[in-house]
């Protein structure tokens, strides 16, 4: 892996302690980061999840999972349907609409 890689898993590593998210980043790169590695080891690309099982995995690392799944969503990193059942990772965050078919990215 390259040295940006390593450095940015040690920078979102420094976020958490015993497994735990100890806060949501207010600056917005830094929040970017830790919503990309929550995305990529929470979330199965292309699998669909229902908003229970969104809470849940996110339930896993902070307590407020509403807040990390608006985050996910706003960023793009999680897409959702129109009416908010069900939830997947895009394989490709800023994916083109065409690929999202009836989910918002």
């Amino acid at each position: 892996m390259a040295d940006n890689g390593s450095s940015s898993s040690q920078g979102v590593a420094a976020l958490f302690s015993q497994g735990r998210l100890t806060a949501i980043p207010r600056k917005t790169a830094r929040r970017e980061q830790l919503l990309k590695h929550l995305a990529e080891t929470l979330f199965e690309p292309d699998r669909a999840y229902s908003e229970p099982e969104v809470n849940t995995a996110l339930l896993t690392v902070h307590e407020d999972c509403a807040a990390l799944r608006r985050y996910l969503i706003t960023s793009g990193l999680l897409a959702r349907t129109k009416d908010g059942s069900s939830y997947r990772r895009p394989r490709h965050a800023g994916a083109p609409r065409e690929e999202c078919a009836e989910f918002r990215c």
